[in-house]
């Protein structure tokens, strides 16, 4: 039998108007944090019980999904996580200027109070942007969880308070916190 395909020209590329270039970049970029979170969510579904307990002895699973309640490893893979989310889809659409009324910190995940905020609003975002939230899901995060996070963050008394308020002068403090103020006394 002869080949088919023998003597049939080459098939021609693919062209990409360029100004669709940056929509399929967007979507790439989406389209890799998304298979990261579900390589991390595998992971976790395929780990067995934590051995530092966050399994009650008879549980059904973790006790918490939570950030603050993982150590380790798990805890690492899970802010690796985060970090891609934030750096893929957070910052690019919802990032906005920095500046006095609106501070952020590039070493975010060095602020225990923003990983904690962060990764509800990622969570609430893996939820309420599945297909099972609805058409209504991606308003309800916007709304429910997006706004108030941001406002605490990006707050001139917020986490960052004393970080990066101009881009042209990056810094980083993590503030004293209650425990650590008594534990320096």
């Amino acid at each position: 039998m002869s080949d088919p395909t023998a003597g049939s020209p080459e098939p021609e590329p693919i062209r990409i108007p360029d100004e669709d270039l940056d929509d399929l970049a967007s979507t790439l970029a989406r389209t890799i944090a998304e298979v990261r979170q579900h390589g991390v969510l595998l992971d976790r579904l395929g780990a067995g019980p934590d051995p530092v307990g966050a399994e009650e002895p008879g549980a059904d699973g973790p006790t918490s999904v939570f950030i603050l309640a993982m150590g380790g490893a798990e805890y690492a893979a899970e802010l690796a996580a985060l970090g891609n989310w934030i750096t893929h889809v957070l910052l690019p659409v919802y990032g906005r200027e920095i500046g006095s009324t609106r501070p952020w910190c590039a070493r975010w995940y060095e602020h225990p109070e923003a990983v904690a905020r962060l990764h509800g609003l990622w969570l609430a975002w893996q939820q309420l942007t599945d297909a099972e939230a609805g058409l209504i899901g991606p308003s309800t995060w916007h709304r429910d969880h997006l706004d108030h996070t941001l406002a605490q963050l990006r707050s001139p008394d917020g986490p960052f308070a004393a970080c990066t308020t101009s881009p042209a002068r990056p810094s980083h403090r993590v503030l004293a916190t209650p425990d650590r103020l008594g534990a320096a006394a």
